[in-house]
């Protein structure tokens, strides 16, 4: 039979592709341990106790703590680390589908951006209740926050240059920074933020992660963004808990970088609520985030910090900062987060 017909092979759907693939058969695929069930450990990071749970049809999951779910695509892209477009692409692929170029089309021309290579970090290793205390006491972000991070897969741990340090970073593995447990500077950089060789420093930190949230607090750098963390527990749960939380932190390592265009849609229909520090480049940083968050289809304000101080008289400037302030104050400001 000729199949030289372009018309002969259809092009496979996602519905199709779901409909042969399951949950069950992607377990197996990537090698997860254990069994995908009811009550479950979570396949990609250390879950001490079951929180993680999939349907017996194997088209839904949901992790309980993170507040992270989805469908089999989901699964498949939250494991294999890919975008959305190439992960629904490959999940095609790998269900026995074809995804070829339309008839007399040819692809369009990558970006820059998208032609680099994916970037080859250090292994991190999860964090220890001493990791979690120390940064508590350097950053002064309650621990509970801290480990909520750390089990959306956006806070790691390793020793780096000989220092032991924490890095953010998100499952996408395109940006990475470190940061000295210590709190000193990087001695080859003389700064205390170091955004890892070959990272992305566009891509936004937890913005794949934040796809099940209906609201965004986008940050300016790591602590922030940890800070963020703390504050979306405290203000959205009672006793504080990732259940409830409807707002995902997610940030942006460093005022004068642009939103990556790969990631912008990912905020489309998003409530954004964006967290620039009180400074030049803050401002700036915060004008262009929401011009670009605007025009992908979000609804976005801005915080300021203007004429708030911490409990020592000195003006806050970011959100970790804002922790700082007295107990009076910060009851006064009420909920801040979307």
């Amino acid at each position: 039979m000729n199949n030289s017909n372009p018309n002969y092979r259809r092009q496979s759907t996602l519905a199709e592709a779901k409909a042969r693939l399951n949950i069950h058969a992607l377990w197996l695929h990537f090698g997860f341990e254990g069994e995908p069930r009811k009550s479950c450990k979570a396949p990609w990071r250390d879950d001490h106790k079951p929180s993680f749970s999939v349907n017996p049809e194997g088209t839904l999951w949901h992790d309980f703590a993170t507040g992270e779910s989805g469908d089999q695509v989901d699964f498949f892209r939250r494991a294999s680390g890919l975008l959305q477009k190439p992960a629904c692409l490959k999940f095609i692929e790998l269900a026995g589908g074809h995804c070829p170029p339309a008839a007399g089309t040819a692809p369009p021309p990558a970006r820059m951006a998208d032609a680099r290579l994916k970037p080859t970090f250090p292994v991190f290793r999860t964090g220890a209740a001493v990791d979690f205390q120390q940064l508590a006491n350097l950053r002064r972000i309650c621990r509970e926050g801290l480990e909520w991070a750390a089990q959306r897969g956006l806070l790691w741990f390793a020793t780096l240059k000989g220092c032991p340090a924490w890095i953010v970073t998100d499952s996408a593995r395109l940006n990475a920074q470190a940061r000295r447990m210590d709190g000193q500077p990087w001695l080859h950089i003389g700064s205390k933020a170091w955004t890892l060789l070959g990272a992305w420093a566009s891509w936004p930190i937890g913005i794949l992660e934040a796809c099940h949230f209906p609201t965004v607090a986008l940050c300016e750098g790591g602590p922030d963004l940890l800070a963020a963390h703390w504050l979306a527990l405290s203000e959205q749960a009672t006793p504080p808990s990732p259940h409830g939380v409807q707002c995902a932190p997610v940030a942006m390592l460093g005022a004068v970088q642009r939103i990556h265009a790969d990631a912008l849609p990912l905020f489309a229909g998003k409530r954004v609520r964006i967290f620039g520090h009180a400074d030049a480049a803050g401002r700036i940083g915060v004008t262009q985030w929401a011009r670009q968050l605007a025009g992908a289809g979000a609804k976005v304000d801005a915080f300021t910090f203007a004429g708030l101080r911490q409990a020592n008289r000195i003006p806050v400037k970011d959100l970790n900062d804002f922790l700082l302030m007295e107990a009076t104050n910060l009851a006064q400001q009420g909920k801040i987060l979307p």
